[in-house]
C-alpha cells in the first residue's frame, strides 16, 4: 500500500484528500505547516509527497528543494493557477500541478498517474472480497477467478481507483470507451448492470441520479 503525505494548511482540504485517497486505497498522513511536514520527511519514507505553495514555516517551493535529492515524487496542490506558477512549479520538479478547486476523480487519476509514472504505482486493487490485478488483467473474488470482458475489466478499474467518488457518465464512458458519449448511455448502463451481477454488488455499485455511478466505501454498506 503506497505511503503518501499531505501537506496543507486548510484542515478541510487535507481532510477530504485524505479520505478520498483513503478510500481509494492509499495509507496516507496529514501536516498543516512546512517545518512540520520537514520532520515527517526526515523520520519517514513517502511514496509521494502532496504539498501546498502556500505554508506556515517552510513554504512548498522550500519542502520542493527539501525532497528533490531523494527523489520523492511531488504533486503541488495550490490555490496558485496563474501559468507562470504552474510552469515554475513543474520547472523546480514537481511531477504534476492541480489547481484549487479540484474533482476528486481528478485527482486520485493524477496520484495513481504520476505513482505509476514513477516506479511505485501498486499492480493491485482491492475492494470487499475483490482483486483487481492490472499486470495479469485478471479479477478474483474470495480466490475464484470472474470473466470480465475487457470493457468491464476496465469499467472495474474505474470504479476502484474511485471508490467513494460519483462518476459522471460521459468521464467513464471517455476513459472506458475512448470517445465521446452520444447514444452510449444504454452501452454503459448494460455493462453497469452484467458488473453487478458477477460480482454479487447491486447495493455497491451506486446510480447516482443525473451524475453517474459510484462504488460505495467499506463503512457506508
Amino acid at each position: 500500500m503506497n505511503r503518501i503525505l499531505i501537506v496543507e494548511d486548510e484542515v478541510p482540504i487535507a481532510q477530504l484528500i485524505k479520505m478520498s485517497l483513503g478510500r481509494a486505497g492509499y495509507r496516507c498522513e496529514m501536516v498543516h505547516d512546512g517545518m512540520a511536514a520537514a520532520d515527517k520527511i526526515e523520520e519517514n519514507p513517502y511514496d509521494l509527497v502532496l504539498l501546498d505553495i502556500m505554508l506556515p514555516g517552510l513554504d512548498g517551493y522550500e519542502l520542493l528543494e527539501y525532497l528533490r535529492p531523494m527523489g520523492t515524487p511531488v504533486i503541488f496542490i495550490t490555490a496558485k493557477g496563474t501559468l507562470g506558477d504552474r510552469v515554475r512549479g513543474l520547472q523546480l520538479g514537481a511531477d504534476d500541478y492541480i489547481v484549487k478547486p479540484f474533482e476528486v476523480a481528478e485527482l486520485v487519476a493524477r496520484v495513481e498517474s504520476v505513482l505509476r509514472r514513477t516506479g511505485r504505482g501498486g499492480s493491485q486493487l482491492r475492494a470487499w472480497d475483490v482483486t483487481l490485478d492490472l499486470l495479469s488483467h485478471s479479477v478474483t473474488q474470495g480466490g475464484a477467478e470472474i470473466s470480465l470482458t475487457p470493457r468491464e475489466f476496465d469499467l472495474l478499474e474505474q470504479l476502484m481507483r474511485n471508490r467513494g467518488a460519483a462518476l459522471y457518465r460521459d468521464a467513464l464512458f471517455e476513459r472506458v470507451w475512448g470517445g465521446e458519449m452520444d447514444d452510449g448511455t444504454r452501452t454503459l448502463d448494460l455493462h453497469i448492470q452484467r458488473l453487478r451481477k458477477k460480482l454479487g454488488w447491486q447495493n455497491r455499485i451506486k446510480t447516482v441520479y443525473k451524475v453517474g455511478y459510484l462504488l460505495v466505501s467499506e463503512e457506508e454498506v
